[in-house]
């Protein structure tokens, strides 16, 4: 079906004749690129089109915005079809920096900025889709304290990119292709370390000031423990509100003893460097085991590398209230083959006795089937919808 057709048809005739003549008009529009430096990290891009999604593997861009929709009462699965078709097109377009068709804004698409969209479906889709769903709720977690407006959802947009700009112009976009098929739900927006600032390779800090991700897998551990054979793999987000102000009264000894591992380096209490091996037999000069056993990376201790969740997280800091309180915390972004088999049973040993637990609260959860990739001229979902 043509890009004119799938604007024609029956979910966004409301838009109007001329809503239509603009979206139809600025497909082709050039847009002149002046600088006085170097452009690389804002033309940097990642292939859209592939046998895998975007946006899960590579290393995270500094700025995200995750979306999350309702779907529209009444929606079937031909509309779920022109719905992905649409956001499809669009995602490849602003991928590769050339604007949305009907981008209104088209200045803003040239610097693409390593941008991904990575689409997500959740239980809801598949049930309007008639088909069984390979995702299910989270179960409830005893320290779960979570709200509506940061939970659920029928269909996720993850949009990460190098710049603030382009993550803000890619979700005004893509958020107008679904607006006739699903409202929006919630919108999480999270950054990390801007390109330069530290290595690559440096494991990143949360605002806890902590290093998060030590224990991710790498290289050729990443396939077992994340794709599926289709190129599918699954996705949990978390909110985890930080208790900033209770964790600062803690004394450097307190906070590496919660999280078991050094502040400074990253390294496990019984080891050195960051990346030694945690030694959970080691005892100190007074009997006691190096690495207690509520410390958080005891209890989120993995040792089969296919049962490893790779973890991509953001933190998020908003307004603080009347009293300068902070609003901050984590937006935890796991990727796995099997929530069931690899998330569930890791944050269950965390609910159970993770002494980190006193100083993060989890406000918000939704879990997510990330379908496979597209070829060019193909649009995700296509396995589970056309």
């Amino acid at each position: 079906m043509s890009r004119r057709g799938l604007l024609a048809g029956g979910a966004v005739a409301g838009l109007g004749a001329v809503a239509a003549a603009v979206a139809l008009s600025g497909e082709d529009t050039p847009v002149p690129v002046a600088a006085t430096g170097p452009l690389d990290t804002g033309t940097a891009t990642v292939a859209f089109h592939g046998t895998r999604q975007a946006g899960v593997a590579q290393d995270p861009p500094a700025h995200a915005a995750f979306v999350a929709f309702t779907l529209a009462a009444g929606s079937d699965k031909r509309t779920l079809s022109r719905m992905m078709r649409l956001l499809s097109d669009d995602a490849a377009r602003l991928t590769r920096g050339v604007p949305a068709l009907g981008d209104t804004d088209a200045t803003l698409a040239v610097l693409p900025a390593r941008l991904t969209v990575t689409f997500g479906f959740g239980p809801g889709l598949y049930r309007v889709a008639g088909v069984p769903s390979p995702v299910a709720d989270l179960p409830k977690f005893s320290i779960d304290r979570l709200e509506r407006r940061w939970s659920g959802g029928d269909l996720l947009l993850q949009i990460c990119a190098d710049d603030p700009l382009t993550v803000a112009h890619t979700q005004r976009m893509l958020i107008k292709d679904a607006r006739p098929f699903a409202a929006v739900r919630w919108v999480q927006q999270g950054f990390r370390r801007s390109p330069g600032v530290q290595a690559p390779e440096h494991t990143q800090r949360n605002v806890l000031g902590q290093l998060d991700g030590t224990a991710n897998p790498r290289g050729t551990e990443i396939d077992p423990a994340v794709w599926n054979t289709d190129g599918s793999t699954q996705l949990v987000i978390r909110r985890m509100r930080a208790e900033i102000e209770k964790w600062d009264l803690l004394a450097v000894a307190d906070k590496e003893n919660a999280t078991g591992r050094r502040l400074e380096s990253g390294a496990p209490l019984s080891g050195t460097n960051e990346r030694d091996e945690p030694d959970f037999g080691a005892l100190d000069d007074t009997g006691l085991p190096k690495m207690p056993d509520f410390s958080h990376v005891t209890r989120a201790r993995v040792t089969d590398p296919g049962l490893k969740i790779l973890r991509r997280p953001y933190n998020y800091d908003g307004v603080p209230n009347a009293l300068g309180h902070p609003d901050a915390g984590l937006i935890f972004a796991a990727y796995q083959r099997d929530i069931a088999r690899q998330f569930v049973p890791i944050q269950q040993r965390l609910a159970d006795k993770d002494l980190l637990n006193e100083w993060i609260t989890p406000i918000g959860s939704a879990v997510f089937a990330i379908p496979p990739g597209c070829a060019e001229g193909g649009w995700i979902g296509e396995q589970v919808l056309a």
